[in-house]
């Protein structure tokens, strides 16, 4: 079993801390996404790789257990590596420590995609980068499922509309801001008694810029769902446990 991992102790910022003077969820999926880029960098199929290409990864589920808060004033480091692929998903796991403690896992898949027509590609058209890169067997932590159920009766908790602001150089929503619009069909009272233990998101389709997106939830065993609508489609799921009531 490879060895291999990218690791990188980040600084943090006051701006990544929430009302609670805890390490914001949308800020726990940035650095995520930094340390999977720079990784992907290192092992010759990153952005400047592919871009010559017209290829690209786009993440299709993240799923983040939480085992403590992050705490104003710490420090995190970010392990990752890949998986070994399976068919057109591209695996990848994180483990998240401070002060020698482990305080997060997070597993997420992604697919490699023509960016012409986003259309999905295997591994192969990586080349020689796939043929040679070190895959990790390791998990840092399993999903209840990839699959998150369907709302059958959920409550419209508001509408927002993606502007230039949320979007990244795929001109679409950006993966790690979605953690802020689905938190914020909480209101502060609830998440200040309500500590999260872990959340899931599955990326069905792009939310581009002028895309009105209304945000609906609905309460679930151990946490509650919310999906991210357009024109009466889902966009996006959402799942989150809280702590004490199931994960």
């Amino acid at each position: 079993m490879s060895a291999y991992s990218n690791t990188k102790t980040y600084p943090l910022r006051y701006s990544d801390f929430d009302f609670k003077d805890e390490l914001r969820p949308s800020a726990l999926l940035a650095l995520t996404q930094e340390s999977a880029c720079m990784s992907a960098d290192e092992l010759g199929f990153g952005y400047a790789d592919l871009k010559p290409a017209a290829l690209g990864f786009v993440i299709v589920n993240s799923y983040c257990s939480i085992l403590r808060p992050v705490r104003l004033g710490e420090d995190v480091t970010v392990s990752t590596w890949p998986l070994p692929p399976r068919h057109v998903f591209f695996e990848r796991d994180y483990r998240l420590t401070s002060g020698g403690e482990e305080v997060a896992a997070v597993a997420s898949r992604w697919c490699l995609v023509d960016l012409a027509d986003f259309s999905l590609c295997t591994p192969e058209r990586l080349g020689k980068a796939h043929e040679n890169c070190p895959y990790r067997d390791e998990k840092t932590v399993q999903p209840p499922a990839w699959k998150i159920p369907r709302i059958k009766e959920g409550v419209e908790a508001y509408r927002m509309r993606v502007e230039n602001s949320h979007c990244d150089h795929y001109f679409h929503a950006n993966n790690a801001r979605y953690a802020d619009f689905f938190f914020d069909c909480f209101s502060m009272e609830e998440l200040a008694a309500r500590p999260v233990s872990a959340f899931q998101i599955a990326y069905i389709k792009q939310a581009k810029p002028g895309t009105e997106l209304v945000f609906v939830r609905e309460d679930a065993e151990g946490g509650a769902i919310c999906e991210a609508r357009a024109d009466g489609e889902t966009l996006t799921q959402f799942r989150v446990w809280f702590a004490g009531e199931g994960a």
